[in-house]
């Protein structure tokens, strides 16, 4: 289990006073993929010209390009709402970036209101997230999201 408060605080820690919006995202990825047990991605997709596109992360390389409303993360940012995948392979239009990924949450990156990006998380473990898990990445989301407005 993992213990969301204490990812927030280390989080928070890593990221106050730093102005350096890559390397924040990157310590992002890094704190999370080596906080979370049984991952095998965790990182990011911004909005560019109508499409995410791939950020800092931790894991096998990713999909570049992701169409919104495509797949999970495009889900999420054109729902604006996280998306709590237990087993990806039912989910239509699912994008299998990473063959092992067979678990996903995806939560929207908000910035004043407009979503500018999204927190992909994938597990090799179908079932790995839970509502307890989205609570805590949201709280996460959030700490990044203040982030971005201050870099």
């Amino acid at each position: 289990m993992t213990d969301y408060e204490k990812l927030c605080a280390e989080l928070k820690a890593l990221t106050d006073g730093v102005p350096h919006r890559i390397a924040n995202l990157a310590n992002a990825s890094a704190l999370i993929y080596n906080s979370l047990e049984d991952l095998n991605w965790a990182g990011f997709y911004f909005m560019e010209g109508g499409r995410l596109v791939l950020g800092p992360f931790q894991g096998k390389p990713a999909c570049i390009e992701i169409p919104v409303g495509r797949g999970v993360c495009g889900a999420a940012a054109q729902e604006g709402k996280t998306q709590l995948v237990p087993d990806v392979h039912l989910f239509p239009g699912h994008i299998a970036c990473d063959s092992a990924s067979n678990s996903e949450i995806v939560v929207p990156l908000r910035v004043d209101g407009e979503i500018v990006g999204v927190l992909d998380i994938d597990s090799p473990w179908p079932g790995r997230f839970t509502e307890e898990d989205q609570t805590g990445l949201e709280a996460v989301a959030e700490i990044i999201a203040q982030m971005l407005t201050r870099c």
